[in-house]
């Protein structure tokens, strides 16, 4: 977790032991697994398990859900072993109640404005672009933007090349990177995942 100085980074949709290691080494303080259908970062239930059990202790290991049902989230939170839950969708208050349960993050993913962290009874607060995972950014540098209050993340969009700008800007406390680290869509590369935590610390 950040140490409330540096900016905390998530690299997310993860597939493979390498990218998972190097991630941890860069220093990521969270990685996330994509459990939602029909990405091809979706990876199942025992493949995250064995990923999250190379992450250490002080990393956050997050499973990412899009229009998912509270029991599937569940199942498939319990079976990975993940420590996080990423809603993506029209989940409200009560669909966080019920997935809370002790040494779990939730976070809450949205492409709509957002006053402050925890509206819905959220750990986390994710500002995604209005396509997730598209890698396509918004208009984050819009004299319109107003950041939320407490501990939200910046995503959509952000790559080696433009993070420390987005994080000047908008203040976020922290950054969520997915298809701006590959290579190719579903591909990681692990120069572009070292690059990336580099300028979002720089």
């Amino acid at each position: 977790m950040t140490d409330g100085t540096s900016v905390f980074i998530k690299i997310c949709g993860l597939k493979t032991a390498h990218d998972v290691d190097v991630a941890v080494a860069a220093g990521a303080d969270a990685v996330g697994f994509v459990f939602a259908p029909g990405s091809p970062r979706t990876i199942g239930a025992a493949e995250a398990r064995e990923l999250a059990a190379r992450v250490p202790a002080g990393v956050l290991t997050v499973g990412v859900f899009r229009g998912q049902s509270v029991e599937e989230v569940r199942r498939l939170t319990e079976e990975s072993g993940v420590r996080g839950v990423q809603l993506h969708g029209e989940e409200g208050p009560e669909d966080f109640a019920a997935l809370r349960a002790e040494g779990r993050t939730l976070l809450r993913a949205t492409a709509e404005h957002a006053e402050r962290c925890g509206e819905y009874g959220e750990d986390l607060l994710l500002i995604d672009a209005p396509e997730p995972g598209s890698g396509k950014p918004w208009n984050w540098g819009s004299a319109e933007f107003t950041a939320p209050e407490g501990r939200w993340l910046l995503a959509g969009g952000l790559t080696p090349g433009n993070v420390r700008e987005a994080v000047g800007t908008t203040g976020a406390w922290g950054v969520d990177v997915s298809s701006g680290v590959e290579r190719e869509r579903g591909v990681k590369s692990p120069e572009l995942i070292r690059a990336f935590i580099e300028a979002a610390r720089g």
